[in-house]
C-alpha cells in the first residue's frame, strides 16, 4: 500500500523561528523521510521587470506569491509524484533557472509567512503550526540574517520592515494565525513545542 503523503505548514511573521523549527524536526525525526520547502521558492518569476521595478516589489503580500504553481506541487506530492521546486535568488529579486528535485517523502515541512492566507492551500496541510515570536526579536533577527546573507545595509531593512513587512503582517500574517492548530510561542527553540509535533507527527505517519 502506498504511504501517505503528510504536509506540516510553519507559518508567522519573516523571523520569527520557522526555519529553525523546521531544521530541528528534520535533525530528531529522520532525515530520510522529511523534506523542507521554502514558501519563498514560490515568488513569481520577474525576468520581464528592471531591478528597480524588482526592488520596489511587496514581497510580503499574498500577490507576490506564486501559489497556485505552489498548491498545484503540493497536490502532486500527496499523489507521491516528484516535484521541480522553484529557486529564488535573493540578490537579484527573481528566480534562478536552475530548479531543485523534491521526492515524495513521509513528511514535507513548508515553512512561510503567507502559507495560511490561501484558503486551498492551508486546507491542504494536515497540520498546521503557527510562531508567535514579538516582532521586536523578528525585527533583530531580521536585521542580522538580511545584512550578513543577503548583502542588504540596515537603512534598506529598517525601509522595508516599515513599509511592507510591518504593515502585510498585521493586515494578512497575523489574522491567519486563526487557521493554526497550534500556536508556538518562544520561537523555534521552544521544546514543549517541538516534542508535542514529534509526537503529532509519528502518530500521523502511524
Amino acid at each position: 500500500m502506498k504511504q501517505k503523503t503528510i504536509l506540516v505548514g510553519v507559518a508567522g511573521a519573516s523571523a520569527s523561528g520557522k526555519s529553525l523549527l523546521a531544521e530541528t524536526l528534520v535533525e530528531e525525526l529522520q532525515s530520510e523521510h522529511l523534506s523542507v520547502i521554502s514558501e519563498d521558492s514560490y515568488y513569481k518569476d520577474q525576468s520581464h521587470m528592471s531591478m528597480e521595478e524588482r526592488v520596489r516589489t511587496n514581497y510580503d503580500h499574498p500577490e507576490s506569491m506564486d501559489h497556485d504553481l505552489m498548491l498545484q506541487q503540493m497536490l502532486q506530492l500527496k499523489a507521491g509524484e516528484g516535484i521541480e521546486v522553484p529557486m529564488y535568488d535573493y540578490s537579484e529579486h527573481n528566480r534562478r533557472q536552475e530548479t531543485r528535485l523534491v521526492k515524495p517523502a513521509r513528511v514535507i515541512i513548508y515553512e512561510g509567512i503567507l502559507l495560511f492566507t490561501n484558503p486551498e492551500i492551508r486546507e491542504t496541510f494536515d497540520l498546521r503550526f503557527f510562531m508567535d515570536t514579538p516582532l521586536d526579536i523578528c525585527l533583530i533577527r531580521r536585521m542580522k540574517r538580511d545584512i550578513v546573507s543577503r548583502g542588504r545595509d540596515v537603512d534598506s531593512v529598517i525601509k522595508q520592515y516599515l513599509e511592507t513587512v510591518r504593515p502585510m503582517f498585521m493586515q494578512f500574517i497575523e489574522p491567519a494565525r486563526q487557521h493554526a492548530d497550534l500556536i508556538i510561542p518562544h520561537g523555534g527553540k521552544n521544546r514543549i513545542a517541538i516534542d508535542l509535533i514529534k509526537t503529532q507527527i509519528r502518530n500521523l505517519i502511524d
